[in-house]
């Protein structure tokens, strides 16, 4: 080989070498950089809450009874509709019964009659009992008869007020107002309620529902709510968010107004209550829902959106930014959700640190960004 170019060779390959060494130590430019959202935690005084299973019920749930025996001839009501006090809803024949009114009205007619003529033959007899016209026994035998025809007069009123009622029975009005569940007879059937009545129907007073839920004792000791239930002032109303659908998606707020006395103790719960309007008649008796109740406060909670917090084999984390924008994982500890969307961050996370808030796939570890601080009304 020609001796002049081994040192040519020996020259090229130094240079390639220095060359490849300084693309190595090159730092991506500004413009190479990528924009990433980022943004302060939110900082305030939170209202921590727990949630309970629960079910609704209505104001009032009414059976509409048949008291009398016969035939269903007539309904005036239809499936789910709804019905105000006194509505007649059904009719059960009302011959006989019209019959049975107008007998006991001649048998009290009768009886009062003979109430009347003992009563004149009792009178005519104290007249003349100085005379001795008559014997003590006759006049005793008077008053004897007179008590006889008053007691007469006391059963034909009594039955005549029972046939009355039994009249009235055959017309059966709605004992309260609401929405009717379907009938359990048709017409034409025969009804056997002067035994035990029948249930021809419910009626159920929504116009306002209750949401039933239970809190073991354990618990209750520690909520916020003992704090707020013994109150005496008029002004001490508490609220609890009753959520059904979905994940709770559509939420009422409910007024409690009632705990029970005393602890379960099979089950070692407290028996807990709470009022809601229902004007316009959407929430059903016998729902499940999700009730939201207030357990206490947390001073300067440190909230972050949901959505900015990762999940991965250690648990949640996020990415802090540092102020010369380099990207950092952090392992965070989180408690509940706030106003459902905000996360309380319990540990990892202060209140000055910038964190990216999305787009958390496209950063890592060490990762240079330009970082863009968030406006949004959520921060």
């Amino acid at each position: 080989m020609n001796k002049r170019i081994v040192p040519m060779l020996l020259l090229i390959g130094i240079a390639c070498l220095a060359g490849c060494g300084k693309r190595k130590e090159s730092v991506p430019t500004q413009a190479e950089k990528l924009p990433i959202e980022v943004a302060l935690p939110t900082v305030k005084d939170v209202i921590l809450t727990r949630q309970y299973p629960g079910y609704l019920s209505a104001d009032a749930a009414v059976d509409v009874v048949c008291r009398v025996n016969g035939q269903l001839t007539q309904s005036n009501v239809s499936a789910g509709q709804r019905v105000r006090q006194g509505d007649v809803l059904y009719l059960i024949e009302p011959t006989p019964y019209r019959d049975a009114v107008l007998q006991a009205e001649a048998t009290l007619k009768t009886a009062e009659a003979e109430l009347a003529y003992a009563q004149s033959s009792y009178q005519r007899m104290l007249e003349v009992i100085k005379s001795e016209a008559v014997s003590e026994i006759q006049l005793l035998q008077a008053e004897a008869n007179v008590e006889k025809a008053e007691a007469s007069v006391h059963s034909a009123k009594a039955s005549l007020n029972t046939a009355r009622t039994n009249l009235g029975y055959c017309h059966i009005k709605a004992p309260i107002d609401g929405q009717i569940t379907k009938g359990n007879y048709s017409v034409g059937a025969y009804i056997p309620g002067g035994g035990s009545p029948m249930t021809m129907a419910t009626i159920y007073k929504d116009d306002f529902m209750y949401a039933n839920f239970t809190v073991a004792d354990n618990q209750w000791l520690r909520q916020l709510l003992v704090e707020e239930l013994t109150k005496h002032s008029p002004d001490s109303t508490y609220y609890v968010t009753v959520g059904l659908g979905e994940g709770g998606g559509l939420k009422w707020q409910a007024k409690l107004d009632y705990l029970s006395p005393n602890v379960s103790t099979t089950t070692g719960t407290l028996d807990v209550r709470a009022e809601l309007l229902n004007p316009n008649h959407l929430l059903k008796a016998g729902s499940y829902v999700t009730i939201t109740l207030p357990v206490g406060k947390m001073q300067n909670a440190t909230l972050i959106p949901d959505a900015s917090i990762g999940t991965d084999q250690l648990g949640k984390y996020i990415y802090v930014v540092s102020d010369s924008g380099t990207v950092h994982y952090r392992p965070i500890v989180i408690g509940e959700l706030i106003d459902d969307t905000l996360r309380i961050v319990k540990s990892g996370l202060y209140p000055t640190e910038y964190y990216v808030t999305q787009a958390l796939m496209k950063v890592h570890e060490g990762m240079k960004i330009v970082p863009v601080i968030s406006h949004s009304k959520s921060h």
